[in-house]
């Protein structure tokens, strides 16, 4: 399992055989099960959480009672509540397991440690945050100006085996959509 993250922070730099048992010794492995919360609104946040297997998603909902999906996270994914893991306060997000899932996860102060240590890890923590924060702007443009057809084609590209995986009630939730325009979207590309 551990070649997993190690292959995924070799994406971006190249650790040595040492290196990367070092950065392994700051992570912790826990596996979950479906339906199982991982973050709850409202609790401490403590650590960030690298898929191994698995599907989950973070969600929020609103003062209307509206459940909102802010993220669907498969293998080699990271997830959390960002704000309250960077702040060290409660989270305002919940994450759950969509099915039984296997992550390694890290407290933001070995994350700290690790980047103080090795510059290697700090430009690749960097690299990951921007491309979070650069993913979650198209995400917000999308929503605010895209047609549905063209968020749900977006997502698609995203995540190619989702439908599979996520009752539709979800996915129109993520797209900010009705199930019934997900499932003319749906037909249109079938």
């Amino acid at each position: 399992m551990s070649e997993k993250l190690r292959r995924h922070i070799e994406e971006i730099i190249k650790l040595t055989d040492e290196e990367f048992e070092y950065v392994l010794s700051h992570f912790v492995y826990r596996k979950f099960l479906k339906n199982q919360y991982v973050i709850q609104n409202g609790d401490y946040v403590k650590y960030d959480y690298f898929v191994l297997s698995g599907l989950l998603k973070s969600w929020h909902i609103n003062h209307k009672g509206k459940s909102h999906i802010v993220l669907f996270a498969a293998e080699n994914w990271w997830i959390s509540d960002p704000q309250a893991y960077h702040n060290q306060t409660k989270a305002i997000l919940n994450v759950d397991c969509l099915e039984d899932s296997e992550t390694l996860y890290i407290s933001l102060e070995n994350r700290e440690k690790l980047c103080s240590e090795m510059r290697k890890m700090e430009y690749f923590f960097r690299k990951k945050t921007t491309s979070g924060y650069v993913a979650a702007q198209k995400r917000i443009l999308s929503l605010i100006s895209d047609h549905a057809k063209q968020r749900y084609e977006y997502l698609m590209q995203q995540y190619p085996d989702l439908l599979q995986r996520v009752p539709k009630s979800l996915i129109a939730s993520y797209l900010g959509i009705t199930r019934e325009t997900l499932s003319r979207l749906t037909s249109q590309h079938a």
